[in-house]
């Protein structure tokens, strides 16, 4: 798996796979979306440790919803994530990024583990039950859907889903979401912008 996701965090780099985007481009401006934004989840991260969104109160928070199988879209989107958490300097520590699976059924704790630590190991996996998953999803209008081949096995599926990264502020609360192919050094510069008027900002971006 390490072998594939290197060659697509390489890819990342240099061009934004074209099937990304039937369910995940939706570049509606965020400021339409305030007020119909649920930030609240209730999920379990690799220790299976109980998490919310007022665990990381005091910090920003830049989540995606994904999985561990997904071909292009997921590592493309982590790979961006480890970019906009590296650009950010020492002002990383007043961030969270999160990994929030849409396939708990295969995504283990371990699975979920490995592959976000591939990435950058700030970045934490969530988890839980597929009624949590879908009412997280819900929350923050998440589509997702599994896709089966006719006559495949039952755990042979791929699972189409919203993409881009979703930003809530030291409050738990959402602030704006970021669109798939949207360039780390944007959504880095944004965080930054937030951090500084909410006055967590430490120290110049990096180059």
């Amino acid at each position: 798996m390490k072998k594939r996701l290197l060659l697509l965090a390489l890819a990342a780099g240099l061009s934004l796979p074209s099937a990304a985007v039937d369910l995940a481009a939706e570049q509606v401006p965020p400021e339409r979306e305030t007020g119909v934004i649920n930030s609240r989840y209730l999920l379990m991260d690799a220790n299976g440790r109980a998490v919310s969104n007022q665990d990381f109160r005091g910090r920003f928070q830049l989540l995606t919803f994904g999985y561990t199988y997904c071909p292009d879209v997921c590592p493309t989107t982590l790979a961006e994530m480890a970019m906009v958490i590296n650009r950010l300097g020492k002002d990383a520590e007043a961030l969270q990024a999160l990994f929030i699976t849409v396939d708990p059924e295969r995504d283990t704790v371990d699975t979920l583990r490995s592959y976000v630590a591939f990435f950058d190991p700030r970045i934490i996996a969530l988890t839980g039950s597929p009624a949590l998953v879908r009412k997280a999803a819900d929350n923050f209008k998440v589509r997702y859907e599994k896709v089966r081949e006719p006559d495949a096995p039952p755990d042979q599926y791929a699972v189409d889903h919203s993409a881009g990264m979703i930003l809530l502020g030291p409050d738990g609360r959402f602030i704006r979401k970021f669109a798939y192919a949207m360039p780390a050094a944007q959504i880095a510069e944004h965080v930054l912008d937030m951090m500084a008027s909410n006055g967590l900002r430490r120290a110049p971006a990096s180059k």
